[in-house]
């Protein structure tokens, strides 16, 4: 050592240097992922290949060179060679509302707007509990503020579950009385409740609507279901058939799963039969063969009819959703319950229930954002959804022969929303993630 040179000593702990870029960092993380080996850098290279073609030739297109403002097709190519989006310019309420009156569009951006606050105290748990109460009564709101008429038609509706309710509480309590199994009696009082509210909507709404609204008159002007098209048509089908597939999913989940032969052929028969027919047969099934089985002189609306065949479409793919969670739960869960002397739907709806759906997340909402996508089936049978308003559009000369602009408004509307979805059931797998990584 030089003369000159003291040897150094450290005064205390050195800090640990930060790693190299290439062992962490975006660095590492391309070196790793798109260029660890020689096949995937070329799969790399040819993907980037790949996407810099696609967004040279349609960044171009849809931003640089579009076109706003235009009268039609045919102006539209003499400005300039880009997207025709005048037609979006001129179209997009149409789009929106189909051919909705246009004095009562603030009917459906009303309804939009409570649906947001009905569905705000389901989704997330910081919202006020009092909402529940009209979380409840919103759907007959909602068909009211839709298709108009005297209110009291959808209120007779909701009063149907209080018919049941009081129903299955009245013939449970007698049946308990009796020396019959409290099984067999809870299934039948719950069988007798269904089929009460089932006369009531079929007998007894008619007569109620008829006999208040001839003392207090409350309606708006009714819109027939051929003026109701666009988004608002696809959203309406959409989220009614997501609201009742889950509920009636549950039940037949839990049905097939049962000790009573009955309840269990016939959730069975009724999973199976609709899971082997293609949806858009239902969909002609409501639309033609359904008025066949119904008394001359009924009227029953199409899209209403619609939501029916959806929505139990939908709740067949439901159960089994839910039964797979259900089967995933191990059986110490069920012994669990019945040691804590828990009867048959209190484990349920305590114990099994909640752990079974929180499994099934990933798959019920997969089954909501198929159901969701499936509403533009309903054009083949002549409603006029997002794809069904399209044809009205391109047969107006002006238009005919436009199609990309057309069909890519209308994927974004539904990527917004199925997109949403997604983020949603991954927001809430996360907040119910009680178990370690």
């Amino acid at each position: 050592m030089s003369a000159n040179r003291e040897p150094f000593v450290a005064s205390g702990d050195i800090p640990p240097s930060p790693p190299p870029s290439s062992v962490v960092g975006p660095v590492a993380w391309v070196r790793e992922n798109l260029f660890s080996s020689i096949p995937n850098a070329i799969m790399t290279l040819a993907g980037l290949f790949i996407i810099y073609s696609l967004l040279a030739s349609v960044i171009p297109w849809l931003f640089v060179n579009s076109v706003w403002n235009a009268t039609s097709l045919g102006h539209c190519r003499e400005i300039d060679n880009g997207a025709c989006l005048a037609v979006i310019k001129e179209r997009y309420l149409q789009f929106i509302y189909g051919f909705y009156p246009e004095t009562e569009r603030w009917r459906a951006i009303l309804t939009f707007v409570l649906m947001v606050v009905a569905v705000w105290p389901i989704l997330f748990a910081g919202a006020p509990r009092k909402l529940f109460y009209f979380s409840a009564v919103y759907p007959a709101l909602a068909y009211w503020l839709i298709w108009g008429g005297t209110i009291w038609g959808p209120v007779g509706v909701m009063l149907g579950p209080i018919v049941a309710i009081i129903t299955y509480r009245i013939l449970s309590t007698v049946l308990r009385g009796t020396s019959m199994e409290e099984g067999i009696a809870g299934v039948l009082a719950l069988i007798a409740a269904g089929l009460a509210m089932v006369i009531w909507w079929l007998l007894g709404v008619e007569l109620f609507d008829g006999t208040v609204s001839s003392i207090v008159s409350i309606g708006l002007p009714v819109v027939e279901s051929d003026k109701i098209g666009g988004f608002l048509l696809s959203t309406l089908i959409g989220v009614s058939g997501i609201a009742g597939s889950f509920p009636l999913g549950i039940a037949l989940a839990l049905g097939r799963r049962s000790n009573l032969l009955f309840i269990k052929a016939i959730s069975t028969g009724f999973i199976e039969f609709i899971r082997g027919v293609p949806l858009i047969t239902l969909l002609f099934v409501a639309s033609t063969l359904l008025n066949y089985f119904l008394p001359p002189g009924t009227s029953f609306d199409i899209i209403l009819r619609v939501v029916i065949m959806v929505t139990l479409f939908a709740s067949a793919y439901m159960a089994e959703v839910i039964r797979g969670g259900l089967a995933a739960l191990p059986k110490g869960q069920y012994e669990a319950a019945d040691a804590l002397g828990l009867d048959y739907w209190k484990s349920m709806r305590l114990i099994i229930l909640p752990q079974a759906l929180k499994i099934s997340i990933p798959g019920i909402v997969n089954t909501f954002i198929g159901l969701f996508k499936d509403t533009v089936l309903v054009s083949v049978i002549g409603l006029l959804d997002p794809v069904g308003i399209l044809n009205p559009i391109r047969a107006d000369q002006n238009w005919n022969g436009i199609v990309w602009e057309l069909y890519g408004f209308i994927s974004i509307f539904f990527f917004i929303f199925c997109f949403g979805m997604s983020r949603y059931s991954q927001y809430l797998e996360r907040k119910l993630q009680t178990g370690h990584r």
